[in-house]
């Protein structure tokens, strides 16, 4: 058994590891606002007048964390890159790519590899908070515990980046508190972003919301500190939104909520962010949509980490109409991901006349 100053001395030398591994080039986005490199098809009712489109949405947790946590991650995360080149060459390529766990070089290049023109990238590891947010519960920081990546500070980045076929205008970012976070994932400088995206002959932008939120087991700490950090960034990104998103325009948003089997987060989390889960309106609201994955049971909101949510503007209409999986089927006989990619086909449905 090692003995403590031993102990400690590894565990500081694999986290520096890690640290070192997620430190290479990322992609670097255009400045803002980025140009249109596509037109959509948009149809004209010959009853009503209205227009529409569609817009499809694909997140993804990609699981690419660095060496020492995890190794031999290389050939997946290129294969997804390749994937949505392929599909991109073909024209079916997602309109747009929110990623998750992107926390290497590597990851952050998979929409580069898919020939998305436009992106922008999360916050960073150095990035701090950019709202104004009530002091940490002192019991709660009082609880803290090092050798779980608690106090040590941000290692790696939020993972996070938005790549998209249509031009991005700008964007608002901000990770959590330093010590909005249990466990583990303090190590990363996990947040929330949005980036308002304009559609050629759409006449309101639509905003787009990533994010990713605390886990439970995966923390390795108590499960009652995971839901109290978990409650913690749910109220900073209600802050967020507050005072970035605009109501009269679409909203979006898409991530990895950690949600699954929690009515209590599952609730936080309604709380928190506007708009409807898609999992919910094609099980309860509607039965239109055309779902081509497996739903289990009659809370299919709860069965999965990855949520998309949607709300209209003033004047366009989103609803969504396709929802379907995609990497998740096994590529020589394993997933290329621990998440499967969850994509959303929405409708988009407007006046002829604009709002």
């Amino acid at each position: 058994m090692f003995s403590l100053p031993r102990a400690m001395r590894m565990v500081a030398a694999a986290l520096l590891l890690a640290a070192l591994a997620a430190c290479g080039k990322h992609p670097t986005p255009a400045p803002l606002p980025q140009l249109a490199t596509r037109t959509p098809e948009i149809i004209q009712d010959s009853g009503t007048g209205r227009r529409k489109t569609t817009l499809s949405v694909l997140i993804y947790n990609v699981a690419g964390l660095p060496w020492p946590v995890r190794w031999g991650r290389g050939w997946a995360l290129d294969r997804i890159g390749d994937d949505l080149r392929r599909l991109q060459l073909e024209g079916r390529a997602p309109d747009l790519l929110l990623l998750q766990e992107a926390f290497t070089s590597q990851a952050g290049h998979i929409g580069i590899r898919g020939l998305y023109p436009n992106w922008v990238r999360g916050p960073k590891a150095g990035d701090d908070l950019t709202i104004e947010t009530p002091l940490q519960n002192p019991e709660f920081m009082a609880g803290r515990r090092f050798w779980k990546g608690e106090g040590i500070g941000k290692l790696v980045s939020s993972g996070l980046y938005i790549y998209s076929n249509y031009p991005i205008q700008a964007v608002e970012m901000t990770p959590f508190g330093r010590n909005s976070c249990a466990g583990y994932d303090c190590l990363a400088n996990k947040g929330v972003m949005m980036a308002t995206i304009a559609i050629p002959g759409v006449p309101e932008p639509i905003q787009v919301m990533n994010t990713h939120l605390n886990a439970r087991g995966a923390s390795r700490v108590p499960i009652d500190r995971t839901h109290k950090a978990h409650a913690r960034q749910l109220d900073e990104i209600h802050i967020f939104l507050g005072r970035h998103l605009r109501p009269d325009w679409p909203f979006i948003y898409g991530g990895d909520f950690n949600t699954r089997g929690s009515d209590l987060r599952y609730a936080r989390k309604t709380m928190n962010v506007p708009g409807t889960v898609v999992r919910y309106y094609c099980t309860v609201i509607t039965t239109d949509c055309d779902v081509r994955m497996s739903w289990d049971g009659d809370a299919p909101w709860l069965d999965t980490q990855d949520l998309q949510g949607f709300a209209d503007g003033v004047g366009v209409h989103v609803r969504p109409v396709r929802v379907e999986a995609m990497f998740d089927v096994p590529f020589d006989g394993e997933k290329l991901s621990d998440h499967d990619g969850y994509l959303v086909t929405y409708e988009l449905s407007w006046d002829a006349a604009g709002p």
